[in-house]
Formats: C-alpha cells, sequence, structure tokens
C-alpha cells in the first residue's frame, strides 16, 4: 500500500530520495466506515491523515442553550491531508468523521516531526497550511490576524510601479517592452486618461480578431478601468477584484495615478506576510525602497514568535530575507560592471544563518587578485553606511567592509587566515572563528570558494591547531552549582554560558572535519554522519541550543518592545525570574548537556588540566 501513495503531491514532492524512503517505511493504512469517528477533538492523535479514497468532514459541537448542533467547517476528499496541526500540538483540536467509507494513508506523528526537523522546505510549507487552516479553528488567532488584515491600507507595500506607454506604441512593440519587463499587463496614456491592456487582450486582438501587429496599442486598450485609493482598505480592494472578476485594479491619488494592485499580491498578504516583504525586497530598485521593505522584518520576527512557530524555521526565514535584503543593496550600490570581480561576504551569527534580531555587523568582501577599482573602499562605506540606516548596528569590533583590513585581494585573504591560523592569541583565535563562518550573498561565490577550499587543505591533520583553537569552548564556565542547579538567581549570560560553547566546540569539529556548512544545526547533523557525534549526543546539542536562542528571543522581543530606543542593550541576558518552572528545569538540563559536551571536547582535543 504504501506504493499508492503519491510523493508528486505537495508537502511531500519536498522530500528528498532519503527522506521518501523514511516516509514511506512509516505509512500505515487505516478503514473507517461512513460516520465512523477517525479523530475526536481532545484525543492524541496518531499523526497525519493522507486520504486514498473517500471524504472526511472537520467538525466541531457547538452548545447552544440546551441543544447542540455540528458545525462543519472542511471537507477533505482524495488526496487531501488532514490532523497535521494536532499532530504536531499533540491533541486533536476538532472532530474528524468520514463523511463516507474512507481509506486513508497514516504518516505517524513522530515520522512527521522528524521530517519537519530535517527538511526545512517541508517544515516551511507544513507550518504555513497549518497556519492557515488554524484561522478556521483558534477564535483568538482569527480575530487577532483577521483585524490585521481587515485594517491594511492598500499603500501598506502592495503598490506596483507601472509600466507606462504613450500612445502610438504598436502592438509588436508593446509585446517586446512587456516581455523584457517581464509584465503581463500595462497602461496606455491617451491624453490625459489612461487604458489597461493585458496579455490576453493582445492574444485576442492578434489571433481571435486579426488585427494588424502595427495597429496602435491605444485602440485595443480599455479605459473604464477599476480604481481604489492608496488610503482605502485592502480588504475592499479584494472585494472589488472579487465582484469583477478581475485581477488587478489601479491606484488613484485625485487625479494622479500611483500604481497597481494585483490580486496574487493581495492574496499573498492575507496568507504570509514574509512572502510580501520578500516581494518588495526583490521589486526595490532604490535604496530607499529596500529600506522599507527591511523596516517590516521586526514585525515579522514578533508575528513568528507569537505563532509558535519553531525557532529554528524563524532563523531560517529571517537569514534568507536578510542575506536577499544585503544582496540587493549590494547589487544597487556596487557598480555591475565590479560585481563579477568581488564577493560579500557575512560572517558570525549572520554566516550561520543564527541570527534572528538584528545585532552587530559583521561582514567583510574578497575581491579578485589584481582589480584595479580606485573607488572601492568609498563606495564600501557608502554600503556600511546604507546597512546602518537599515538597522543593522555597526560592528564594536569594526568587523566590516567599511575597514580595509576585512576588505582583501583573494590572496591577502587566504595570507590573513594562514597567519591567524598560526597565531594562539586571543583576538586571531577570534577573528578565525569569525571568518570561519562566512557564507557568500552578493558578487561572485567562486573567489570565496578558492579561498576556503584552500584554507580547508591547509589545516589537515594539523592537532596543535585545533588543540589551541577549540580551547576556546571552555573560556566560560558554565552557570550551574555544585548540585547541578542554576548558579545565579538573578539573571545569566546565555551567550558565554550555553550558546558559545555549543557553537565554537562544533565549529571546530566541522573544521577538523572539512564540512562546508555554517550552520550549527547543519554541522551537528554532518559530524552524526560521519560518525564524529553519536546521533543522541547530536539530537541533545541540537535541542539545548534551539531552547537557548528561544528563551533568548521572547526576552529580547520584550525588552525591545519596553524600550524607548526600540534596541535591546542586553541582547543576551535570560532573566531568570521571568521563567517559569518548566522553562527553568529545561535551562538547567540544556545547561547540563553543555556541560558534558565541553567535558566532550576536552578529552577530543586533550585539554585537560
Amino acid at each position: 500500500m504504501p506504493d499508492s501513495f503519491k510523493m508528486t503531491n505537495l508537502p511531500f514532492s519536498l522530500l528528498d530520495e532519503k527522506e521518501e524512503h523514511i516516509l514511506r517505511s512509516s505509512l500505515d493504512i487505516g478503514y473507517y466506515q461512513k460516520g465512523e469517528v477517525i479523530m475526536a477533538a481532545g484525543e492524541e492523535p496518531e499523526g497525519v491523515f493522507i486520504i486514498l479514497k473517500g471524504r472526511v468532514g472537520e467538525s466541531e459541537v457547538i452548545e447552544e442553550g440546551e441543544t447542540s448542533r455540528e458545525q462543519i467547517f472542511v471537507y477533505y476528499t482524495n488526496e487531501d491531508y488532514f490532523g497535521g496541526w494536532s499532530a504536531i500540538r499533540g491533541k486533536a483540536i476538532h472532530n474528524f468523521i468520514a463523511e463516507e467509507e474512507t481509506i486513508c494513508h497514516v504518516l505517524p506523528t513522530k515520522t512527521l516531526l522528524d521530517l519537519m526537523s530535517t527538511n526545512s522546505l517541508f517544515a516551511d510549507y507544513f507550518q504555513q497550511n497549518l497556519s492557515a487552516k488554524t484561522e478556521i479553528v483558534q477564535q483568538h488567532g482569527k480575530d487577532q490576524d483577521m483585524a490585521e488584515f481587515m485594517l491594511a491600507k492598500v499603500s501598506d507595500g502592495l503598490i506596483r510601479e507601472p509600466l507606462v506607454i504613450v500612445e502610438g506604441t504598436s502592438i509588436r512593440e508593446a509585446t517586446l517592452i512587456m516581455r523584457e519587463h517581464k509584465s503581463d499587463c500595462l497602461l496606455v496614456r491617451r491624453g490625459s486618461r489612461y487604458g489597461m491592456v493585458t496579455g490576453t487582450d493582445l492574444l485576442d486582438a492578434v489571433i481571435v480578431n486579426e488585427m494588424s501587429m502595427d495597429t496602435d496599442l491605444a485602440e485595443i486598450a480599455s479605459y473604464r478601468l477599476i480604481t481604489v485609493e492608496p488610503d482605502d482598505y485592502l480588504f475592499n480592494a479584494l472585494i472589488i477584484m472579487t465582484q469583477q472578476r478581475i485581477e488587478r485594479v489601479v491606484v488613484m491619488q485625485g487625479a494622479e495615478m500611483s500604481g497597481i494592485v494585483e490580486l496574487t499580491d493581495v492574496l499573498s498578504y492575507f496568507s504570509s506576510h514574509s512572502h510580501v516583504i520578500g516581494l518588495r525586497i526583490e521589486r526595490a530598485q532604490t535604496v530607499e525602497d529596500l529600506r522599507e521593505a527591511a523596516q517590516g522584518l521586526d514585525d515579522l520576527i514578533k508575528a513568528l514568535v507569537s505563532h509558535g512557530v519553531k525557532t529554528r524555521f524563524a532563523m531560517d526565514l529571517l537569514a534568507a530575507m536578510n542575506g536577499r535584503i544585503i544582496a540587493k543593496l549590494f547589487n544597487i550600490i556596487i557598480p555591475s560592471d565590479m560585481q563579477p570581480h568581488v564577493c560579500l561576504l557575512v560572517m558570525g551569527s549572520e554566516g550561520r544563518g543564527e541570527q534572528i534580531m538584528k545585532t552587530d555587523q559583521d561582514n567583510a568582501v574578497i575581491y579578485r587578485d589584481g582589480l584595479v577599482w580606485p573607488e572601492m573602499q568609498a563606495t564600501l562605506n557608502r554600503f556600511s553606511e546604507t546597512l546602518i540606516g537599515f538597522g543593522f548596528p555597526p560592528c564594536p569590533g569594526n568587523i566590516m567592509v567599511s575597514n580595509p583590513a576585512w576588505v582583501r585581494s583573494l590572496g591577502e585573504w587566504t595570507q590573513m587566515l594562514r597567519e591567524w591560523a598560526e597565531k594562539c592569541d586571543c583576538e586571531s583565535q577570534m577573528n578565525l572563528a569569525i571568518a570561519i563562518d562566512a557564507k557568500p550573498v552578493a558578487g561572485n561565490p567562486a573567489i570565496f570558494k578558492a579561498s576556503r577550499n584552500w584554507f580547508m587543505r591547509h589545516l589537515r591533520n594539523n592537532d596543535v591547531f585545533f588543540s589551541h583553537f577549540a580551547k576556546a569552548s571552555l573560556e566560560f564556565d558554565t552557570p550551574l552549582t555544585f548540585f547541578g542547579n542554576l548558579k545565579d538567581k538573578g539573571h545569566l549570560d546565555i551567550k558565554k554560558g550555553g550558546i558559545f560553547p555549543v557553537v565554537h566546540g562544533i565549529r571546530t569539529i566541522a573544521l577538523e572535519y572539512r564540512i562546508k556548512a555554517t550552520n550549527t544545526f547543519e554541522r551537528i547533523e554532518a559530524l552524526v554522519e560521519q560518525d564524529q557525534l553519536q546521533k543522541k549526543h547530536g539530537s541533545e546539542l541540537a535541542e539545548a541550543l534551539s531552547l537557548f536562542i528561544s528563551l533568548r528571543l521572547r526576552q529580547q522581543i520584550k525588552r525591545i518592545e519596553c524600550s524607548e530606543s526600540g534596541h535591546d542593550q542586553t541582547p543576551n541576558l535570560i532573566e531568570l525570574q521571568s521563567l517559569d518552572k518548566m522553562e527553568r528545569d529545561l535551562l538547567r538540563d540544556a545547561l547540563h548537556i553543555v556541560k558534558g559536551f565541553k567535558k566532550h571536547l576536552e578529552l577530543r582535543y586533550h585539554l585537560g588540566g
């Protein structure tokens, strides 16, 4: 029966061959007669149900005085899946009843969670779809998100710059213009009036009406435009497009045209704010456009956290968003003829993809040997200043491209890495740790790869280096008492006590085994695959690190909301009194895992004494 399962359907098509095998080997089959309860509200679900044949209703019993009625929210039919959100929560949120004889594949909860933890795209798709279903069933979340959508204005980042041509442009010329701009519609200006022409209109004119390709486009434009104003509610624009059966409306500010709003953008706004920010980043043509897009990231982070999105998913999403912003700014500021000769790197937590709230800039540039570009440093200074304006604070250690020490040719960069590796002083080791986490985000990545591959070969079998490098993991005490309780009753520095020992220890082992991934979770997975970490040990370290980051993030958001400046001055402090008993117990257990890992490093790299 597992062979009858269709792997081509989303989100299961996102799995790789190994993950497909895990899924198929875990599948079970369930048979249910008409009227049979597959899953009852409040019960612990078996997992996710994927319908092979039949029909299932998701419902809730509504009490009305002395009577009750069953309210059905949605029906599921062949190849639909249901019960995912219930499986993640560990408790069914509604009743799922077979409306007719039904056969389902059953994916156990444990397998679902395992696949979500190893495949970020699979988790992303699952989370987004489950969030949409939650809107139906969770009254508080529904009111909150619907209110946000109902109050959103047309001007909230969804207005597209229109493609406008003048009267007298032929159908042939217009078609080439639309192809060049990858647009499926344009506006024709005829005197003081505007008319709209879509790709469908062009096909009808040429194929159906057999008009000449030299016909003036103004002759086929529609001048009865449906318009809205920038201050109109976005929901009203959606209603208008639905009623008129159109896919776009023109935004008019009085007699002046501001742009157009498309149906796909409105629906994307409703389903995923992150998608809208992504669209705004991609469309940005100026620094100001990009700054406006970047300003939405903090609100997105808060929304993700308030909806209970897993920290690792939030990190992956925000790392991608930050990377796109930085790359887009690079493309705007750096001359196009210079971009193939330079490579922009993000480093530290940004390079690892483990930065959520904006922290210090850590970036560098490697350029091709022999490059002559007199304006390079002045241009990079402007790049750093602009990022500061976007809310990326300057690095206190001045590790950014406005510092010429972090702008090097390929030969100079590799020489610098060599020198740091040969020294044992604290500053060299810290700089090397930051550089090892480097990730190319713009320009020519081949320049960076050449330096990385050289450095990994250079360190091969250098046991003395790895022993010195690993020592930094033991620099800070684990904040536990002799009896194993949390040492500080007020607060603790979670970066020194928990995050850094794990991140740097894993970084050291990963470098030793030439693992190219920079993300700590991915490095742990790679080390487990290479049998350099036991699977249980790797899983515990990943769970501990995830907990540290999650606790830190929640407290960062609280402090930012209470701060007049909008910044958290103590981003790594955990206020213990704000944690409940379960959180304190989890924190204590996670710190014990860190303590054990430091012992492992001591033995592995002979750091005792």
